[in-house]
């Protein structure tokens, strides 16, 4: 059975009967996987598992190893009778690959296998934990893997933080053996989606919506991701942020980049320590990041340069890595684009009642601020420059105090928000996480208090329609979803990424068919 092209998505199916392998099997194919692992140590009992290997309808890894339940819990099955009666039908039915665990490993049985007529490959697989995700650690366990004389070797990595992918990506590079890497944890997502770019044959999705931490889908592979046009000149961007899954900058920027023929990725980056990942993946293929939360402020104090209006306000939300020598450079576009989606959408309101101005819409408004982070103080700054008046509400109430004091405002404690209604007509801008998924039934501020709002913004943009929204339309208030925010401050990020090239038209059109 053969392969349609030279990187190929595996789906893994863990499934407790040949019956339900069957119908999994069929999924995948119709999801677009090249290949499936089929994990027959999750399997209840062996029966019909010859004729499963016969009538298989897509190239297959057969695995006798087990998963652990945690790290400190046993991996791998002996190959007892029954296992190696497996291995010796599969083989018999020229199933693509067996995968037996090191721990399982004999020069024995290796020489059995090898001196059968067949043309099944052997893989042998190790799992390694976080404490031994170096590269000098994972050089070490390779040679010994390559010294079982397989075909393929494959690793199962339990990793701390995004930094242990980096030596991954330096053994797919270097490594003299065709090498499979498995990473466990939502920090190791990037292993499969940049692993072909570094020489993986082959990545792992999930069917359907199952959700399993570090591993894409195999619809996002397919039609997110594209991963098969990826190649060693391929620049990589990402979203720094924490959580990071909420993010839809993948749909948009892979789109774009593809639309204007520009060889980039754009992935999700999951980091907990900004600094420590800066000075991981310090190479130039790592060109450019979306900061996200909780990472804007920070962001500041790990460029080489920041741009006046980003250090002004103090927040950094687009890092870009100067080719000709390697720094980053730090910006800001949530400013333009929050402040901007809040006054078209107030000069739409004026054409209707046919008060039109030159002047800024926000001039002399009173503008409530929910939130002191690298959003807040971006809308904050935004404000005031068009002449508003703002009053910033924090959980943390010196933030809240440090913010006002620098765009010349008003702080006020976060629990009168409800009560605060000096006068009629006001903006709210949420820019703290409230209401983002999976929490969408939260909302910073009452029903009754919206009542005071001539318009209400929300930069939470997953879901497009949060409560807070919802709730300022059935009060009155004009509405202003964070999704005009998205696609405004990704259109500047999407320019400093490629220097120029923004295809507006496009990438709103994508915004609105996929958000």
């Amino acid at each position: 059975m053969g392969f349609k092209s030279d990187l190929l998505v595996c789906a893994s199916l863990e499934c407790d009967s040949v019956e339900e392998i069957r119908d999994s099997m069929e999924l995948a194919k119709k999801e677009g996987a090249d290949i499936v692992e089929l994990c027959i140590a999750s399997l209840s009992n062996f029966s019909h598992i010859q004729n499963l290997f016969q009538s298989r309808i897509l190239p297959s890894i057969v695995s006798l190893t087990s998963r652990p339940i945690s790290p400190s819990g046993t991996f791998g099955r002996k190959c007892d009778e029954s296992g190696l009666q497996i291995i010796k039908w599969a083989m018999e039915f020229g199933v693509e690959f067996i995968e037996i665990g090191r721990e399982e490993y004999t020069r024995e049985l290796m020489d059995e296998l090898k001196n059968k007529t067949s043309r099944t490959q052997i893989i042998v697989s190790s799992y390694v934990t976080s404490d031994l995700c170096t590269t000098e650690r994972l050089s070490d366990i390779i040679t010994d893997m390559q010294s079982t004389g397989a075909d393929v070797l494959k690793l199962i990595i339990d990793l701390h933080s995004i930094a242990d992918v980096a030596p991954i990506f330096h053994m797919l590079t270097h490594c003299q053996v065709p090498l499979i890497a498995r990473t466990m944890g939502e920090s190791g997502l990037i292993s499969q989606l940049l692993g072909p770019k570094y020489g993986a044959f082959l990545v792992f999705g999930t069917l359907g919506d199952k959700n399993v931490a570090g591993l894409p889908s195999l619809a996002s592979i397919k039609h997110v991701y594209k991963l098969e046009n990826m190649n060693v000149d391929t620049k990589i961007f990402g979203v720094v942020s924490n959580p990071v899954s909420h993010s839809k900058g993948p749909l948009l920027h892979n789109s774009a980049f593809r639309h204007t023929g520009y060889n980039g990725i754009y992935v999700p980056l999951l980091v907990d320590d900004l600094q420590e990942f800066f000075s991981v993946y310090s190479s130039s293929d790592f060109a450019g990041f979306s900061v996200g939360i909780p990472h804007k402020e920070a962001a500041v104090r790990c460029c080489d340069e920041v741009h006046p209006l980003a250090l002004a306000i103090g927040a950094v939300n687009t890092i870009v890595r100067r080719p000709v020598d390697g720094k980053l450079i730090g910006y800001n576009t949530d400013c333009e684009a929050s402040i901007t989606a809040i006054e078209d959408a107030l000069r739409k309101e004026s054409v209707k009642s046919k008060q039109g101005s030159y002047i800024s819409p926000l001039a002399g408004k009173l503008f409530i601020l929910v939130g002191a982070g690298g959003a807040g103080r971006a809308i904050a700054f935004g404000a005031r420059s068009r002449g508003a008046r703002v009053v910033v509400f924090n959980r943390n109430f010196e933030r809240a105090k440090a913010l006002a004091l620098a765009v010349s405002g008003e702080a006020v404690p976060y629990e009168s928000l409800n009560d605060f209604r000096p006068e009629k007509g006001m903006i709210l801008a949420n820019a703290s996480a409230v209401g983002m998924e999976p929490d969408i039934d939260q909302t910073p501020i009452s029903k009754v208090a919206l009542k005071s709002y001539e318009l209400v913004f929300d930069a939470v943009y997953t879901p497009r329609n949060t409560r807070l929204l919802q709730e300022a339309a059935k009060a009155g208030a004009t509405v202003v979803s964070g999704v005009e925010m998205f696609i405004r401050q990704a259109l500047g990020q999407f320019k400093l990424f490629t220097n120029g090239l923004a295809p507006e038209e496009f990438m709103s059109k994508i915004v609105l068919e996929q958000f």
